[in-house]
Parts: structure tokens; sequence; C-alpha cells
């Protein structure tokens, strides 16, 4: 057998071997498709002897695409120069940089992110005299955002009579020709451009469609309308296109994700291959049945069950909290636990759905003494420190730059207010120029106050410095020295405890940073704008650092692609996992079904599930029900835990509410009052009910009541006033 196709199953070696065609590999969760895309594009070499020149790769993080070219090479036994594998970003930038003339653009066009945009549409919409309290900058920024990927121009818009429509279309027109007169490039419009580039010259598309032999797109599922539209853009009759993805975890609707892309993949290409990769390597089979069970009840899947050779494993355990600082405080307990058995903290990962969810989960591992980390949440170059620093360099780079300019104008605190900010601006509008050159206008002709003409002269000086200063440096010299001008370290330090040391750390990360960035590809690029651009598309994207031995806590969306030997989901209640509002709609209920089963997928051994039936969210208390999801789990694959460790067999968890477990216990004596399971009660304020189960004896006995209309609650028997019938 052919060394790449030797430790493959036979799926994967007839995705890998597959003589060239289009091809759609359904990967289900822990089948090994990074391995699949590696080895196929090793094969490609090797057999057919494609040029790495002649193949473009596509991925969904810088991450994904470093793991990827490193295996390749590995497999390969050399470099592959000249292979173009990245991020859909990534690529869109890398050929707008080559092509920044026909596409319309400088060629120092400068990539801005999400904070930068914000800032932008904030000045739209002062210019054109629109209220922040009835005109959302956030809400201006998503239309815009939404727009560009579904490929629509403002020109493309029509708001018919809605003064609302036409409001957020002339705030779009607006913030775009602001973008093109200052060279800027928001996130989403790198796609949006490049599709436009090979839209309106046909020559340069041809030229890439003949070059590009072969195009392998990684995470299929998650390609919105633009990405469809580019790599339809870059295929033609001879070149072919491989897509690897899983219609069961398309999670990211809510992004502009279209699941229907793979559904479409197969009747807009010729003669498509399907091979679909089932066996799992990571996965106990009874994590995988509770898999499949959950997912079989969406509607039009393309198909497929997961299986594994590997063993049955132990239950699904499941604990039913009575609030959300029992459910953490169980938590805690169990992650103890689970070192004793010699699980490490990296191996243990707690997932919700709501970022409001973590919050008491964090004040439990803390007071514990389990160190944990937040994944996925501030990262490092969406933190305030480093878009400072940056914006300094930026503005060193390109002075033109406005949203720089006005993020550092008076960061640290330099005497420049914001009658003198509104000045500038005010002569920018009225010159057509950029707040810099209004700034050295306003200096020349000394149009301010005196005050404000020293300090804005000061800052003046101090950016025309730094850009003698990048002349003759290196790249992590250059960051250096303007970190240590602009004021930076000392204006943090003079902040409380311990946050200021965390900034100032960041900053000297920042140098670290720069002095490691490889500007080998910079295309033509100054290596400071390469990497700025870097730490653009870096904080658009948003990958976790590596981590430290400490417990994983993060949003299940977070959690896609990766995994781990122990995960806790919590917060299994109707209202919450489903949310609210996906509960009526079928669309947005089977996308959080796919979530639930990505959830699942991630737990390799064990797999603990909680959830509260009262939880405090959002200022409020509310009883809940146990989610829809964990009744489509087969009672077999669970168990029930209780806070003392002896586990119950469920009976089900079928019909409206749970019905909840049963106690092997015969009974409980409080204070000369008998209960026992199964036995019918009154209670004043929630009426009758009938016990399903306790835990505990004397004082703190608690049992399990379910009362019908209100539901099943868990009552301190020496307190509840309980009556039997």
């Amino acid at each position: 057998m052919h060394h790449l196709l030797a430790q493959l199953n036979p799926q994967q070696q007839q995705a890998v071997s597959a003589p060239p065609c289009h091809m759609m590999v359904l990967a289900g969760a822990g089948s090994g498709k990074t391995r699949v895309l590696v080895h196929r594009i090793a094969w490609l070499f090797e057999q057919y002897g494609v040029s790495p020149h002649c193949i473009l790769a596509v991925t969904f993080t810088n991450k994904a695409a470093n793991e990827m070219r490193q295996r390749i090479e590995h497999l390969f036994g050399a470099p592959t120069q000249g292979l173009w594998i990245g991020t859909f970003h990534g690529i869109a930038h890398r050929l707008l940089r080559i092509h920044y003339d026909a596409a319309k653009l400088p060629e120092g066009f400068q990539v801005i992110d999400s904070d930068d945009q914000y800032r932008l549409i904030r000045r739209v919409l002062k210019n054109l005299g629109l209220d922040e309290k009835h005109w959302s900058p956030k809400q201006a920024q998503h239309f815009i955002n939404r727009q560009k990927d579904n490929g629509l121009r403002p020109h493309h818009l029509n708001a018919g009579g809605d003064f609302y429509q036409q409001t957020l279309i002339k705030v779009y027109h607006h913030y775009q020709t602001l973008c093109d007169q200052n060279g800027l490039v928001d996130f989403n419009e790198l796609l949006l451009r490049t599709d436009e580039l090979f839209q309106q010259n046909s020559d340069l598309c041809q030229q890439y469609q003949h070059r590009f032999a072969h195009i392998l797109i990684d995470e299929f599922q998650d390609t919105n309308h633009i990405q469809y539209r580019f790599i339809k853009r870059l295929t033609n009759t001879e070149n072919y296109l491989t897509v690897v993805g899983d219609d069961d975890q398309s999670i990211y609707a809510w992004r502009g994700a279209r699941v229907e892309n793979i559904q479409r993949f197969t009747q807009e290409f010729p003669d498509v291959l399907t091979i679909r990769l089932e066996q799992n390597y990571r996965s106990t089979k009874t994590i995988l049945d509770a898999a499949n069970a959950v997912i079989n009840h969406n509607q039009n899947r393309l198909g497929k069950s997961l299986w594994t050779e590997s063993q049955v494993g132990e239950s699904i355990r499941l604990y039913s909290a009575f609030n959300e600082l029992d459910e953490a405080r169980f938590i805690v307990a169990q992650i103890h636990n689970a070192k004793t058995q010699g699980l490490r903290l990296r191996d243990i990962a707690i997932l919700y759905r709501s970022n409001a969810q973590s919050r008491v989960i964090e004040e439990a591992l803390l007071q514990s003494g389990v160190p944990y980390r937040v994944y996925g949440g501030l990262r490092f170059f969406e933190r305030a420190e480093i878009k400072n620093a940056l914006a300094y360099c930026r503005l060193a780079t390109t002075p033109n730059d406005d949203s720089a300019f006005e993020r550092i104008i008076n960061t640290p605190t330099r005497g420049i207010g914001e009658r003198t900010i509104e000045s500038i601006r005010q002569l920018a509008r009225e010159h057509g120029v950029s707040l810099w050159e209004a700034m050295q206008h306003a200096l020349s002709h000394h149009l301010l106050s005196g005050r404000a003409h020293s300090h804005l002269q000061h800052f003046q000086a101090l950016i025309t410095s730094m850009q003698e200063a990048l002349t003759d440096l290196p790249l992590g010299e250059q960051l250096e020295h303007i970190i240590k001008h602009s004021g930076l370290i000392e204006f943090y330090q003079r902040e409380p405890g311990e946050k200021a040391q965390a900034r100032i750390d960041n900053l000297n990360e920042l140098i670290t940073a720069a002095g490691q960035f490889s500007t080998s590809d910079t295309q033509a690029q100054t290596p400071m704008m390469a990497f700025l651009s870097h730490a653009a598309l870096e904080a658009g994207e948003g990958q976790a650092a590596a981590y430290e031995d400490c417990v994983q806590l993060m949003t299940m969306h977070s959690a896609k692609g990766l995994e781990f030997p122990m995960v806790v989901i919590t917060g299994m209640e109707e209202e919450l996992f489903p949310p609210r509002q996906a509960m009526e709609d079928v669309s947005r209920l089977e996308e959080e079904r796919r979530l639930c089963y990505v959830a699942i997928t991630r737990a390799m051994q064990h797999l603990l599930i909680t959830y509260a039936q009262c939880r405090r969210l959002y200022g409020e208390n509310r009883q809940h029900f146990p989610s829809r999801f964990l009744r489509e789990i087969p009672s077999e694959c669970i168990s029930e835990v209780r806070m003392r460790q002896n586990i119950s067999q469920p009976i089900s968890i079928q019909g409206n509410t749970a019905k909840r477990f049963r106690s092997s216990a015969s009974g409980l004596s409080v204070q000369g009052q008998q209960f026992f399971v199964g036995q019918q009660v009154s209670h004043p304020k929630f009426g009758d009910g009938i016990i399903l189960n306790f835990e505990e004896q004397g004082e703190q006995a608690r049992l399990q009541i379910n009362f019908g209309q209100c539901g099943t609650k868990w009552l301190v028997a020496s307190y509840a006033r309980l009556e039997t019938i």
C-alpha cells in the first residue's frame, strides 16, 4: 500500500486517492478531516505531479492554516513554497495587496478592525446629523457587514418607502465613501472587494482559474454568500474543487453562514463525488449514541451516523441543581474528583450557551483555588492597550488614518479636549481632508487658542519623530521605540491594582511579537505595514493563545473544533438552551440542536451535563424545565449523580417535563414526619405534588417534588411545611 494511505480507514483512503474531480467530503465530528485534507494535497503532489503553486487551500482560522502547512511539509518532506493556504480573509488580503491598482485601492491601504469600523460609523452618524440615541452605531455596523456578506453595495439596495432602511443605506453609502477616500478596508470589505476584482477583470480571474488547478475548502458549512460566490468565480471547467464539511456542525447562521451552501454544492457542480467520514476517533460509543440521537431530530440533513471502534465508556452523568450556585459548586467538586483520578486541568472544559453564565462558575473556581481561563474572551490584539500602541504605529506609518488619529490624540491624556478635536473634524469636513492634514492646517494658520495650539504642536512633533525613527530600525525595535515614546507605559502604571502590570506585560509581549514576526511574505509591504495587517486580521479572527494547565471555560460556539477528555455542559434548560428566541422558529431551533451536537461531541471520555431548576440570570430569578435536548438523549446513556456521588438510573427523560429520577432508598424521616418516593403531599404555596426523589438525612434532607403546574422543585424538608395527603 502507498505510504500516504497506510494509516487511513477505507473512506479516508477513498477521499485521498480519488482521481481529480469535484468532491464533497462529509466529515463527522472527530473523523479525521484535517488528516484527509493534508494527505489529499500530498497525494496530488506525489501521484499527479501537481505543483504546490497550483493549489489553493482555504481554512477558517490562521491556526488551522499553519497546522495544515506544517503537516503537509512533514508528509512531503520539503518546504511547500508557492502553496497558497490561509483563511478566506487572509487569501483575499493577499490578492488585494498584489492587485491593489485593479481593485481601485491605494498601495498602502489599511485594514481596519471592528473597533475602528465602529468609530468610523459613529463619525458618519455625526456628519449626517443622526442622534445615536435613535440610530445605534452597533446596528448600523451590523447592517453594513451583513450587506457586504451578501455581496451588496448601497446602490444594490432598495428601501422602498421604509425610512429606517433608507437611512441605513445612506449611512452605508457615506461610510463606504469615507473608507475609499482614506484607503481603509474593513474585514468584510476584503472579500467583497476581491470578488468584485475578479468580476470586473475577467483576464485576471482566468489567470487564477488557470493557476489554481485544485481548490480545497475546509469547514465548508460555515461559508457565507460572498465566500461561496468567490469560490464559484475561481472555478471553471478545467479545475477541481474539494469541499470538506459537516452540515450537522453549521452553527454560525447569526454570522451569515449558510448551511445550504453544502447542500447546493452537489446541485451546482457536475459529477460530484460524495464521501462520508463516519468513523469517529475521539469519543466513546455512549457519547456518540447521545449525539446521534439528538441530531436525528433535525430535518433535511445530508445524513450520516457517527460510530467508533473504541469502548462503550461510562454513562453521561447528569446533575439536577436547585440553582446556579449549587450547579457551580457541584462542577468544582467534580473537577477536584477528576484531578484525583489523574486528569489534568487542561483536559477539562466547561461549556455554556451564554457568556453571562460564566460569572458564577468563575467565582466558584476562584474560591476553591482552581486556575481557569476564559477561552475566546478578550484576545490579545483586541485589548485596549494593544490597540492604542498599534494606533500609534498606524499613524506613524499612514498619517491620514483617521480612526488611529481619533484613538490616540488624547491617549495618554495630553490636554486636547473634545472641543479641540471637534474643531479639527469640522476643518476636515470643510476641506475634504484627513484629520492629520486638518490639524496641520490649523497649526500653520494659528486657528486654535494658545493652549490647544501648543498641545497639538507637541502631538504633531511626537508622531513626526516616530515617523523618522521607523526608517532604519528592525521591526521589533520600531515597536519598542514607539511604545516607549508614546507615554503609554507611564499612563498605565498609574492604574490601580494588578491590571496595570497586566497591561504593561501585554505591551512588552507586543514588542516580542513584532520581533518574532516573519516578514518573508509581505507582498511588497514594509515590515510595519505587514505586521499591522497581521494584527488586524488576528483581532478579527480571534484566535486564543496557548494556555497553562488550567480549566477551560468557553461558550459552545467557541468550543467548535476542540476536544477534551472531560466536558461539562452547563445550563441544559429550556429558555437558556435552546434560548427563548429560538423556541418558536424551526430553523433557529435546528441550529441550536446542531450546537448541542457540537457540544456533546467535544467530549472524549467523560461527559457531565448540569441544569438548574431555578436560575438568576440577566437580573431575574426564573424557574426552568430541563432542556428538550436533554430529553432527546436516550435514557440508557445517562446516570443521574447526586452531590454525595450515589448514582441512580433514570426512569425516563421523556414527556413535557422530565419525569425525574428515583432514589433506591425506601423512605425519609424528618421531625417525626415520614416521606417516601411516590407519596402525594401538599404545599401552602405550590399546591399538591408527588415526591420524586430525596437526598441527605436529618436537617439537611431535601425532597424533589413535582407540583404539576409549578413544575419540579427541590425543597428542604424541615422548612417546607408539607402535609401528606
